[in-house]
């Protein structure tokens, strides 16, 4: 597999456990530093992986469906680091109320080791 492969296969994995709403998933995906950081479209930056983690339980724990396509702009690679420039779309519905919403996202990974993790994932909200 080729190391672009390997990050898109990553990224893949990263909104299939958002859309699916796997905390598990979700921590296998992301590295679990004090560095790592968030950015949840419309909101602060949250830094370290505690963080992070407890910010995607709440989202999970008041979301009762999720849908998420992506388009990716980009993928730029160098040596251990790497990211992705694409648009997202989610379809969400919470507290019984179905909401689209379309973000410009970067998620940047790092290789440790043999493995790429998510160590920054930043979503913009876009207006229509």
């Amino acid at each position: 597999m080729s190391k672009e492969e390997a990050i898109l296969e990553v990224n893949a994995a990263f909104y299939q456990a958002f859309e699916k709403k796997d905390l598990v998933a979700m921590g296998q995906v992301w590295s679990q530093g004090i560095d790592s950081i968030c950015v949840h479209p419309g909101r602060p930056a949250l830094k370290g992986w505690q963080a992070i983690h407890d910010s995607w339980e709440k989202i999970f724990r008041n979301t009762a469906y999720l849908e998420i396509d992506t388009k990716v702009i980009t993928l730029n690679l160098s040596n251990d680091l790497a990211y992705l420039v694409l648009t997202e779309t989610i379809l969400q519905v919470a507290q019984r109320r179905k909401q689209k919403a379309e973000s410009m996202a970067t998620n940047v990974f790092e290789r440790m080791g043999q493995q790429w993790y998510l160590v920054n994932h930043h979503g913009s909200p876009m207006l229509n």
